[in-house]
């Protein structure tokens, strides 16, 4: 029970910055971030955006294509509706490739950036895989502090690119590639810490008491959230008062300094989970 309230407290701490994602990440993208591409660069992020998009969308394809030869017949309606659903699919994505290819210059979309958790994940999800069935796997005091650590560092490439913005500043012009390493690290730190969670509850946790303590591990979740709806909502007093960098130097500095306290309690933690990997 010491280790699983630890965990939470971390969990809670965690997702209280990770969740800046759909909070105070997307006013930094609108408003301090320039989105507009020409030329070269514009064609470049038109090839990804297309590939990002059309490459799973056919791997899909593929795969309802083949449950279809097998399933038709005996679910024949509901197989009819979803390939009238992708089929309005693929019209949206030809209308889009379409549209963005006949314009000169190129403006980001602020939801962009929000795919780019979903194309880490599944870039880098198979190699963490490898790495937590090797030998090489680190304990979970470790990987805690990895994921803590990374997503403090992918804050800090949004602090450092934000360095020169003055206190009060409403607007600036910053570079892409400062949200595009923060999504990296977040997304690492993830998978280092989330999948974590209820692994680590599962094994730690007596059988009678595992479905509650499921919902108190969520529940630490949902507190998180909570906590980064509260902090985010305060961008616009600490930019304010401080500086674009100072908020950000908050989820760089507080997740870090978590992480290394999980590595000072590695001995604690170790004893207590009785030698459970």
């Amino acid at each position: 029970m010491i280790v699983f309230t630890i965990f939470c407290i971390f969990t809670v701490f965690f997702w209280a910055a990770f969740e800046q994602g759909a909070g105070s990440l997307p006013l930094y993208t609108r408003d301090f971030t320039d989105r507009f591409l020409e030329g070269n660069s514009a064609t470049i992020f038109k090839i990804v955006d297309i590939s990002v998009t059309v490459v799973p969308l056919l791997i899909i394809t593929y795969v309802l294509l083949s449950l279809f030869k097998k399933t038709f017949t005996e679910i024949l309606f509901s197989n009819v509706i979803l390939g009238l659903s992708f089929i309005i699919v693929w019209g949206i994505i030809i209308f889009k490739i379409y549209t963005e290819s006949q314009a000169t210059s190129t403006e980001v979309p602020i939801t962009w950036f929000a795919i780019l958790n979903s194309l880490f994940i599944i870039v880098f999800a198979p190699l963490f895989a490898k790495w937590w069935d090797s030998s090489y796997n680190p304990p979970a005091s470790v990987k805690y502090f990895l994921g803590l650590a990374l997503l403090g560092i992918g804050f800090g490439f949004l602090a450092f690119g934000a360095r020169n913005v003055p206190s009060g500043a409403e607007s600036a012009s910053l570079s892409m590639i400062w949200l595009v390493f923060a999504y990296l690290f977040h997304t690492l730190g993830e998978l280092c810490l989330s999948p974590m969670g209820l692994s680590y509850l599962s094994k730690l946790i007596p059988a009678r008491m595992i479905a509650f303590m499921f919902g108190v591990y969520y529940l630490a979740v949902a507190i998180g959230n909570k906590l980064a709806h509260y902090i985010g909502g305060d961008i616009d007093k600490i930019t304010q008062e401080y500086s674009l960098s100072g908020f950000f130097l908050i989820f760089t500095i507080v997740p870090i300094a978590l992480g290394v306290i999980s590595l000072v309690l590695h001995p604690l933690i170790k004893r207590s989970m009785h030698g459970i990997r």
